[in-house]
């Protein structure tokens, strides 16, 4: 056996010790998702696709930079597939999801509406858009302005820059208005988190990410 490969749960990628299956809930949502990770991603300790890949029966996972060859890739997007996709990435001509009818429900061509996203740092995700010549005939879709998000260990260039898994969270809350149906998401991500907090020497976290541990908070209060 490969000993790089043995160190990885072959389920959700992670190394084994820091492993997430166990925090996986599946939910019942047929949205069609497609995630596209970039290569770097797939066995980042703290990347959170694995999360919605694993909880989502109807979503499938990609990995790569450049999509505009991919044959199965090609195949879902195709004009004649049951599926309308978006995807979600904040172009200039993006659509606000709140705005548009994104429900579950067949539209008026008998499709459904599906979602793709982008799975990788804001420079690499960008990079995967404009290499992907495919994505660029599909409508650009974004979020509603969201405060913050909880992804406590990973910097953002942007002050409400979201993990994939939290971006899911919200964009198939506001397609199928239903936020409840998907908290088993933010709760095997927030376990995620938490794990590897637990992992810093003392005063790491505070020191590089400017908080504190939440259970160091609620000892505090005790």
């Amino acid at each position: 056996m490969n000993q790089k490969a043995s160190r990885y749960c072959e389920q959700c990628g992670k190394a084994k010790r820091a492993c997430i299956c166990h925090t996986i809930t599946t939910i019942p949502c047929d949205i069609p998702l497609i995630i596209l990770q970039h290569p770097s991603e797939v066995h980042q300790p703290i990347g959170t696709a694995r999360i919605l890949s694993l909880s989502l029966p109807n979503s499938q996972l990609f990995v790569g930079e450049d999509f505009s060859n991919d044959a199965a890739l090609n195949a879902l997007l195709d004009e004649h597939s049951d599926v309308d996709y978006s995807v979600l990435y904040p172009s200039d001509e993006a659509i606000p999801l709140s705005s548009k009818n994104r429900s579950t429900a067949a539209s008026d061509k008998g499709r459904k509406t599906g979602l793709i996203l982008l799975d990788g740092t804001w420079r690499k995700a960008y990079k995967m858009y404009q290499l992907s010549k495919n994505l660029h005939a599909l409508p650009a879709v974004k979020l509603d302005e969201i405060e913050q998000g909880n992804y406590r260990i990973r910097k953002s260039p942007k002050e409400s820059g979201l993990s994939t898994v939290e971006a899911g969270f919200y964009a198939l809350s506001t397609m199928t208005g239903d936020q409840t149906l998907f908290h088993p998401l933010m709760a095997a991500f927030n376990s995620m988190i938490e794990f590897q907090i637990s992992q810093m020497p003392p005063g790491v976290y505070e020191r590089h990410y400017g908080g504190k541990n939440e259970n160091e908070n609620e000892n505090e209060n005790e």
